[in-house]
């Protein structure tokens, strides 16, 4: 049995339902773990879908990382050996479960998958990252001045690297994620002081010390981006909390391992 988990939070359920099919149209051994943060439990009726559906509606919302956690504790609890993070605004057409749980079979040390994320028009986005730094994180929002952030976000998104370049990275983007749970007894889940944002960066980073957080792009996604912290002020305060809360954990301007972590990730590609 492979699971998955969903964290949802007043989404659309036709979207839900799609990211759910995706799952169950390819492999009949999967369970799907709902965690619904709504304030109602509307959704519930998701979880008629298929026999393989577990809905818990919490009454709260922990955030994103603390509801995935009930699920990878029931994962474990369940006796399986891999788990999928899953974001409600994902789906794709192929086999992806398969590719990517064989080639994380074939090396124990790999903790952490991510396959290539595409839009809906097939261009990729570039989320498998180095280790920022604060002003990587301004830069990237700021977007200016042009000349220094187009070079920049091609070496700190890796978006120089071959489109279909199996590697390393050091942190992985959680919309879709691949985990191996024993592993994850070592690591730790997520840190759920984090609510929202950077929680996929920390769990990355402890994984990327012990383990392989690979980038997979022979498996692909579609993925639904909208970027939420970009439109909506209440969501970047979340986002600014966040990265306050991730720089305060892992260093800000002094962090000693961060320029190490990047220097070999870059050294795959020399």
């Amino acid at each position: 049995m492979i699971t998955a988990s969903i964290v949802t939070y007043n989404n659309n359920p036709i979207l839900l339902e799609k990211a759910i099919k995706s799952f169950l149209n390819q492999r009949n051994d999967v369970k799907i773990y709902i965690i619904d943060n709504s304030p109602t439990d509307h959704l519930k009726a998701l979880k008629h879908i298929d026999k393989n559906i577990e809905y818990h509606f919490i009454n709260a919302n922990p955030g994103f990382g603390a509801a995935h956690n009930l699920a990878i504790e029931k994962s474990i609890e369940s006796g399986a050996k891999y788990h999928f993070i899953v974001n409600p605004d994902i789906y794709f057409e192929k086999d992806v479960i398969s590719l990517m749980v064989d080639f994380m079979e074939s090396d124990s040390k790999i903790g952490m998958m991510m396959p290539e994320i595409l839009n809906e028009d097939g261009t990729v986005q570039f989320l498998p990252k180095l280790l920022p730094t604060p002003i990587n994180i301004l830069l990237r929002k700021l977007k200016r001045p042009k000349a220094k952030y187009d070079e920049f976000i091609n070496n700190y998104e890796l978006r120089f690297v071959p489109r279909y370049k199996i590697y390393n990275a050091p942190i992985l983007s959680g919309c879709f994620t691949l985990l191996n749970l024993n592993a994850i007894k070592d690591v730790g889940a997520y840190d759920d002081s984090f609510f929202m944002y950077f929680e996929d960066w920390d769990l990355s980073r402890r994984m990327h010390k012990k383990y392989k957080t690979i980038y997979y792009p022979n498996a692909s996604i579609y993925h639904e981006y909208e970027s939420g912290a970009n439109k909506n002020f209440k969501l970047f305060k979340i986002f600014l909390k966040s990265a306050v809360n991730y720089f305060n954990k892992w260093g800000w301007f002094f962090d000693k391992d961060r320029a190490k972590i990047n220097s070999k990730a870059l050294a795959q590609f020399k």
